[in-house]
């Protein structure tokens, strides 16, 4: 299938489709005669991974490492569990930190009168 065909059949975009076969994540496809790339059910399931992988927040170069153990059947479950825990965790701190900006932004928020005087404590707090 060309292109357009492995986007539709995978969700990845066809600019991320480029992208990954630049950095390696994806082998280039083969072309046509026309010039078009050929790409293969295999690929589209690559694609799938990948984006799979990305909508749970790993980076690139763990979904790297992901694709290496997913296509080696020698390895053992429990470097991926690792590999999932480390990338909870990082997802973790970064939702507590989300958090209490969220908190912050309210409680400047709170604390603003929010009518036609110029005075705001959320400007003061950003000029600090």
């Amino acid at each position: 299938m060309n292109i357009g065909g492995a986007s539709g059949a995978s969700g990845v975009s066809q600019r991320m489709i480029r992208h990954y076969e630049k950095i390696g994540l994806i082998p280039s496809a083969p072309r046509r005669d026309s010039g078009y790339r050929d790409y293969s059910d295999a690929d589209v399931h690559r694609l799938r991974f990948i984006a799979n992988a990305r909508d749970l927040g790993f980076p690139i170069e763990e979904i790297r490492k992901l694709l290496g153990l997913w296509s080696d059947r020698d390895r053992t479950s429990s470097e991926v569990k690792a590999l999932a825990e480390s990338r909870a965790a990082d997802l973790g701190r970064k939702a507590d930190a989300l958090q209490e900006m969220r908190h912050a932004l309210l409680d400047l928020a709170a604390r603003c009168h929010g009518d036609d005087r110029p005075d705001c404590p959320i400007l003061a707090k950003l000029s600090s």
